[in-house]
């Protein structure tokens, strides 16, 4: 059994990063129990479950980066840009309706004209 005897003002055990990380780390093990990890190291059990929500976060010491493995595989080849819609083309003849304004002037419109649109043009036109 271990005992430790604190005296002069500060009454709360500090924890290093260390420690916190073994004593999570135990926590980890399958079968373990938290309650149990928390008893064997003379710390309460909640205090223990808030080290490993803010090992969880990566809050928990702050201090150097870690070093964890990674694995270089080959890059995924690009996939191919998508080709252009191919739009096809009106034939000028299908549908084209020619408007002869004053002044010689023509007014040429496809069948896909909006309706408003071109009455609101030929509206402002007439009234030149």
């Amino acid at each position: 059994m271990r005992v430790e005897v604190l005296s002069g003002v500060e009454r709360r055990r500090q924890w290093s990063d260390d420690e916190k990380v073994r004593i999570i780390e135990e926590t980890l093990v399958p079968g373990a129990r938290v309650a149990e990890v928390a008893r064997r190291n003379a710390v309460s059990a909640s205090l223990v479950f808030g080290w490993r929500r803010l090992a969880r976060d990566g809050l928990l010491g702050r201090g150097d980066p870690a070093l964890v493995p990674v694995e270089i595989v080959a890059p995924i080849p690009a996939l191919p840009a998508p080709a252009a819609p191919s739009v096809p083309r009106p034939r000028r003849s299908a549908g084209l309706i020619e408007i002869e304004l004053s002044q010689g002037r023509r007014l040429r419109v496809g069948p896909d004209v909006d309706v408003d649109a071109l009455r609101r043009v030929l509206d402002a036109l007439d009234r030149r």
